[in-house]
């Protein structure tokens, strides 16, 4: 199948399935003899499952590793789990992080007088310039 129907199949786009092959996280189409990219149902499966990932927050990085852990029979399950837990792990700090900043934007928003006035303490607190 070509490209465009590979990417409706998989939910990628074109553009992200020809990058994910270009930096080797999916193996690099079979040609056709007039040139075009020509994708098997392995093919999509394998971009379906890197969508997936992608979706829950793994790096090309670490999809590589996934892939990887995917293709090969012998490999120990325990390895997944690790992966899934550091990225449990990820996720936490970046919930936190998260929290943090809109706390922060909740005090700029109430410090600021919301008014036809030129003075924003969010602006000041932006380019560091608040008065203590």
């Amino acid at each position: 199948m070509n490209i465009s129907t590979a990417a409706r199949h998989s939910g990628l786009s074109t553009k992200t399935i020809r990058y994910y092959e270009e930096v080797g996280l999916l193996p690099k189409a079979m040609r056709s003899k007039s040139g075009y990219r020509d994708y098997s149902e392995r093919d999509v499966a394998l971009q379906r499952f890197v969508r997936r990932a992608r979706d829950l927050g793994f790096g090309v990085k670490e999809c590589c590793k996934l892939i990887q852990l995917f293709l090969n029979p012998d490999r120990a399950s325990r390895d997944v789990h690790e992966l899934a837990n550091l990225k449990i792990v990820e996720i936490d700090r970046k919930i936190e992080e998260f929290k943090a900043a809109r706390a922060e934007l909740e005090a700029l928003t109430a410090a600021c007088a919301s008014d036809d006035g030129p003075d924003c303490a969010i602006l000041e607190n932006l380019s560091g310039t608040e008065e203590d």
